[in-house]
Formats: C-alpha cells, structure tokens, sequence
C-alpha cells in the first residue's frame, strides 16, 4: 500500500493551502540519512526572489509563486528539515527553521497541495527546539495530516527518537545548535 489514496484530513483548519509544491532540497547542500520507514534531509537553505525564479523558473508555478510572494518577494534562510517516505520518495512534512518566519508544511502527494503553518515563536519558543519535539512526539500525526497514513502506522515511538536524536546531533554538528 501506498500514501497517494487517503481520505483528506477532517478538523480545524490548518495554515495555508496551495497548489504549489514548496522548492525542493538542492542535492549538494541536503545531508540525507534513512530511519526505518523515513528518509530525512537536513538542508541550510538561503531564498530570495532570484533563486525562487530560478527554481520555478521552467514550471507551471512560478506565476502562481509571485502571486502569493509578499510585496518584494519572499527572502529567508535557515536549516530545512526536509521528511520523506522511503517507499515513494515524496516529502510529506518539512519543517523551515528560518530567522525570519519559520514554518512547517504538509505536502498532500494526492491532494497536489502544499499547506504552510507558519510558526508563532511567541507561543511556542525557539524553532528548533520546538521541532525536535515535533520529530520526537508527533511526526505520526503529522504525517497523516499529510496523507502519509500507511508511513505514519510504521513510525514507532523508537523512530520518532531517532530521527530527532539524528536530526540534533547534525544540527549540533553543523553549528546551528549548541
């Protein structure tokens, strides 16, 4: 069984949702490393309108992309922590740790939907320990959100503490966590 039939989620509304899918992981900055049902990237990425364009550039998105950009266009960068099914290679979840807005999205495969929560550092602290957490404790819900139901079933607590112990000792390693 695949992620790609489901059933939307059914409760409250979350974030925004577009058609676009959000840009993908530069293969020669993403350090990827597998656990259990998972494939995690860990990826500093630097956006502004040039690079987006030039990643949308060739795609049926890049009107759509200017858009829902703000006024000047978006600009940020931080550490990407990109969550991928093994078994068909889609990132269902990313987490955008960035300095100036960070958020997370869920990237419904079947839906052709990219939904963007941005984060309230107010109410919830620090980006990165927040995710941490989120690896740990929820990344099950979070991929069913997503429409990863049959992933998510195989993400046992162990697996959560993996990929956040993983994701932490790489974040340490690369200077954005001391």
């Amino acid at each position: 069984m695949t992620d790609n039939d489901h059933t939307p989620p059914v409760g409250p509304r979350v974030g925004t949702t577009y058609t676009i899918p959000p840009a993908p992981p530069d293969p020669a900055s993403t350090d990827w490393f597998d656990v259990g049902p998972l494939r995690l990237g860990i990826e500093y990425r630097k956006l502004d309108p040039a690079a987006l364009d030039a990643i949308y550039a060739d795609s049926e998105h890049l009107d759509a992309l200017h858009e829902a950009s703000p006024e000047g266009g978006f600009t940020d960068e931080g550490v990407s922590v990109h969550v991928v099914s093994v078994a068909d290679d889609h990132e269902f979840v990313r987490f955008d740790m960035f300095v100036d807005e960070p958020h997370y999205h869920y990237v419904d495969k079947a839906a052709g939907t990219n939904t963007v929560v941005m984060f309230d550092t107010v109410a919830h602290g620090p980006v990165i320990p927040w995710t941490l957490g989120q690896l740990r404790h929820r990344l099950p819900d979070m991929l069913r959100h997503a429409g990863a139901t049959t992933t998510a079933d195989e993400v046992t607590p162990e697996i959560g503490d993996q990929v956040a112990d993983r994701v932490e000792a790489h974040l340490r390693q690369i200077g954005e966590l001391s």
